[in-house]
């Protein structure tokens, strides 16, 4: 087979149609549909998650998805958005498995049909982060509303995702409890990006604005110029992941089978332990918490 390839690689690269070439290229062809059954099996099963790009932005998924695939043969795709288009695009049959953070989103999801139960995976927190003169100073506020509040009342520029993402929903959450209704087309220093985490944080510090993050992927994240933590540690920050199974009698080509392998090594003890793993700077970047559910709580 190596000699086949060499010789059709010379062909390429001569671009020849000589009867010899012509010979080869029908002879690769013929055995790799012989052989592809039998020798791409153990490589063959593979799935697709529909993801937020929190996890995927910290690393979890590079971490998490080479032990699991050396263990089963099973391959993780996964489509890192927002945590409002992984649903729809699970909704739309775009996908396996969903791992989201967002509850009363992914609850929703299942009482409409489109998923089946909902396990708890892990968490971590929000944070606040800002430029370091703090012109709102909200570094010394007791509470995230405090904070919000004197961001709003400073009008000193805040960023958000804009893009109906976990992050998105649970920062207007924050808002709503603080009795602020910023609005990006009437609040000149509320501005909405429209994009991911990443995009967010590096406009955030481009533009010396605030931004509510996930503590995961500011730890990853390279491009922090002078901007800090500021806000974290109030319970109000608290950050839940979540497995979602997809409702196979809503989308029969799902591969339930496969990703339901890939959901109970993510909840099992091996899988727990893994998580516990990925670090950043010292400091681990999830906390496993899988618990039993019955998906309708």
């Amino acid at each position: 087979m190596l000699a086949l390839q060499i010789c059709l690689a010379k062909c390429l690269v001569r671009h020849t149609t000589s009867l010899a070439c012509a010979r080869v290229i029908a002879l690769l062809a013929s055995l790799t549909a012989f052989v592809s059954p039998a020798m791409a099996t153990e490589h063959a099963r593979s799935i697709i998650v529909q993801s937020t790009t929190s996890t995927q932005n910290s690393g979890f998924y590079r971490h998490i998805t080479p032990a699991f695939t050396a263990e089963t043969g099973i391959a993780v795709r996964v489509i890192a958005v927002g945590t409002g288009q992984a649903l729809k695009n699970a909704q739309n049959c775009d996908g396996d498995l969903v791992i989201v953070h967002a509850r009363d989103a992914e609850m929703r999801f299942i009482k409409k049909g489109y998923g089946l139960q909902r396990r708890e995976l892990m968490y971590n927190d929000f944070v606040i982060i800002g430029p370091p003169d703090d012109p709102a100073d909200i570094g010394d506020a007791p509470d995230t509303n405090t904070a919000l509040q004197r961001i709003a009342a400073t009008t000193a520029p805040f960023a958000s995702r804009g893009d109906a993402s976990g992050t998105h929903i649970k920062e207007r959450a924050l808002w709503r409890a603080a009795n602020v209704d910023p609005q990006a087309d009437i609040d000149g220093w509320y501005r909405e990006t429209g994009n991911g985490m990443g995009a967010t944080l590096n406009y955030s510090v481009q533009s010396y604005s605030y931004t509510l993050t996930d503590r995961a992927t500011w730890l990853a994240f390279g491009n922090r110029f002078d901007h800090k933590i500021l806000v974290e540690g109030d319970p109000a920050l608290f950050n839940q992941y979540a497995i979602v199974s997809i409702n196979p009698a809503h989308c029969p080509s799902v591969a339930g089978e496969d990703a339901e392998i890939f959901a109970d090594w993510l909840l099992s003890p091996r899988g727990q332990t893994h998580i516990t793993k990925l670090t950043r700077k010292g400091q681990q970047l999830f906390f496993p918490n899988a618990a039993a559910q019955d998906g309708t709580d």
